[in-house]
């Protein structure tokens, strides 16, 4: 058996190796059955082996795998029209096959809209502490997370990184220079960190009398994790973006990733401009397709947000009975965790031994993103863990960091 030692070592593994996948479950080869709850990151929000997306991938794989965008992918006009219809204004998509991806396409967008229009002054694009929107070169420089960037100078220039709580005073850090205002409507690395829909419109509208474009990094929080198709739809119209990055979940578990912006904006993304020579291949469309008709049905959101209450709900009970262990809640939906007073990293591994997959990130938050196809069984499963958890971590030292 291969032992993984011409890897490079940029990731640290358990020991246990999945070979198969079923609904909320993940198999190992002995059989061992764990519950998922981070989903590959938020990946996998269809649960694994869904078997309209297998059958997806079956019928194409017997057409068509791959095909230049030389040529006309149909797809990719499918899937394009789906989202901008379903969001509701006149947009264009970029197809890619990453979240950071996606990104880079956002960010390319939003200051060659400015050098078209005469602005090619207004490069500057304004991020927030704690993000995290990829690590390619140009992303790790958008996020601003030392941690990522050490190593990696000099950084790139045309980057503002404001504290996450200046969100609500935006006006304080614009400059002729500002072209565009970038975030996550809910930080996930970041600590699972929402954005309130107040803050939301008010820098929706601050763009808009400031002549700057507003990015959402919805790869993360998009995909209906939120019990909306994509998070900053829960401000009900008031605060679109000009520009929106898309991945994860999209896919349904296959590398699919979408630049999504207004029309007048990509307009200026011409032949020449941006290309990608795996982004829109058919066989992503053909499970892109299906998971986006999956994922926009409002009863299968209708289930998320009643999902995602019921565990909001056990985490509240996990929080008073365990105020040593808990000391708040966070996130959005079932994209949510809880910050902790012990090591999540201890907590996270010790459930792992349980049979419980779940991440961590930002501040000692441990991270739960769950497949969306989860029910209140599947939730009990995994409070019954968590309790188990955190009763053995009552003696612990409290977590410094």
């Amino acid at each position: 058996m291969a032992t993984g030692d011409h890897l490079y070592d940029c990731y640290k593994p358990p020991a246990q190796e999945f070979v198969r996948g079923e609904g909320a479950y993940l198999y190992t080869e002995d059989g061992d059955k764990y519950l998922d709850f981070i989903a590959g990151i938020a990946v996998n929000g269809l649960g694994h082996a869904h078997p309209e997306l297998v059958q997806a991938v079956k019928d194409q794989s017997e057409k068509l795998w791959h095909l230049s965008n030389m040529f006309r992918i149909q797809g990719q006009y499918e899937l394009a029209e789906k989202y901008c219809n379903y969001l509701g204004w006149p947009g264009k998509v970029f197809f890619t096959n990453s979240g950071a991806e996606a990104v880079e396409c956002a960010m390319k967008t939003a200051r060659r809209y400015h050098y078209d229009m005469g602005d090619p002054e207004r490069y500057e694009i304004i991020t927030f502490t704690g993000a995290f929107h990829g690590r390619t070169f140009g992303t790790i420089n958008a996020g601003g997370n030392p941690k990522y960037l050490k190593g990696f100078g000099p950084a790139i220039p045309g980057f503002t990184h404001l504290p996450f709580e200046e969100l609500s005073n935006l006006e304080d850090h614009l400059s002729d220079k500002t072209a565009a205002v970038m975030f996550e409507p809910v930080q996930g690395e970041g600590g699972l960190r929402p954005v309130d829909i107040d803050t939301l419109i008010k820098v929706r509208n601050q763009c808009t009398e400031n002549g700057m474009l507003l990015i959402y990094d919805e790869v993360q929080c998009g995909a209906g994790r939120t019990g909306k198709l994509f998070a900053h739809e829960w401000a009900e119209g008031k605060a679109d973006p000009d520009i929106m990055a898309a991945a994860k979940g999209i896919g349904g578990g296959f590398p699919l990733g979408a630049c999504i912006a207004r029309e007048e904006v990509a307009k200026v993304m011409v032949p020449g401009t941006h290309g990608s020579t795996y982004g829109g291949n058919p066989m992503a469309m053909a499970v892109g397709n299906k998971a986006f008709d999956l994922l926009s049905d409002e009863d299968f959101l209708a289930n998320v947000v009643k999902t995602s209450n019921f565990l909001k709900q056990q985490f509240e009970g996990l929080k008073d009975e365990f105020p040593d262990v808990v000391d708040e809640l966070r996130g959005k939906g079932l994209l949510i965790g809880m910050r902790l007073k012990k090591a999540a990293l201890d907590i996270r591994k010790n459930a792992l031994s349980k049979g419980l997959l779940c991440g961590s990130a930002g501040d000692n938050v441990l991270r739960m993103a769950p497949p969306l196809i989860i029910n209140e069984n599947h939730v009990r499963e995994a409070i019954a863990v968590l309790r188990e958890c955190f009763e053995e971590a009552r003696n612990l030292p409290d977590f410094e960091g």
